[in-house]
């Protein structure tokens, strides 16, 4: 599986699963990554192929191509609901060894990350090769996380939780990263035909 990550989509095509992230604002007790970006959308694609051909016919500012790595829940949603919280992650990179990075990563934070309480959704997105169209701006980052909760509410309660202790104390022990690291709370809605 794969996905489009594109900033200042004014329409996204509904023949698939697509999100519409919007700013929202959630305490965290560990960081404040100020402002979250604006018209945020992202789209799922099963090959490279309908993601490059759809990339082609979107309007926006600029985009990024990734590979999903979904990870299971404990209370994962049935349906999910009209709206609900977000909470968007994104490693700017580099890595001294991005392969290490990424695999040290992949195999050890997901477990932490899924002790979240409340946690709905968790999906890790690694970067891929592809052709970005002329009119868009290509974005690549390191990673991307997403996390899905209810509501803010609960989204707040899981960064207040013990488990994100777990979480930076695994954080530190990752291999040689520089870079930034942003953590934006966003309200999200699936985009609907």
């Amino acid at each position: 599986m794969l996905t489009l990550f594109l900033t200042g989509a004014a329409e996204l095509p509904c023949n698939g699963r697509a999100l519409r992230y919007t700013p929202d604002r959630a305490h965290d007790p560990y960081l404040d990554d100020g402002a979250a970006p604006k018209d945020v959308a992202q789209m799922y694609f099963d090959t490279l192929r309908d993601l490059e051909a759809a990339a082609g016919r979107l309007r926006g500012d600029a985009a990024e191509a990734m590979e999903v790595h979904r990870f299971a829940v404990a209370q994962p949603w049935s349906h999910p609901p009209p709206r609900w919280c977000t909470y968007l992650v994104a490693y700017e990179g580099p890595a001294v060894d991005e392969a290490a990075w990424l695999s040290n990563y992949l195999a050890h934070h997901p477990p932490l990350i899924a002790k979240l309480p409340g946690i709905r959704e968790l999906e890790i997105y690694t970067p891929i090769e592809w052709h970005c169209p002329q009119h868009l701006r290509c974005v690549r980052h390191l990673q991307r996380n997403k996390v899905a909760f209810d509501s803010r509410r609960a989204l707040e309660a899981a960064l207040a939780s013990p488990v994100r202790i777990e979480m930076r104390a695994d954080f530190a022990r990752f291999p040689a990263y520089s870079g930034r690291v942003t953590h934006y709370a966003m309200t999200t809605e699936p985009v609907r035909a």
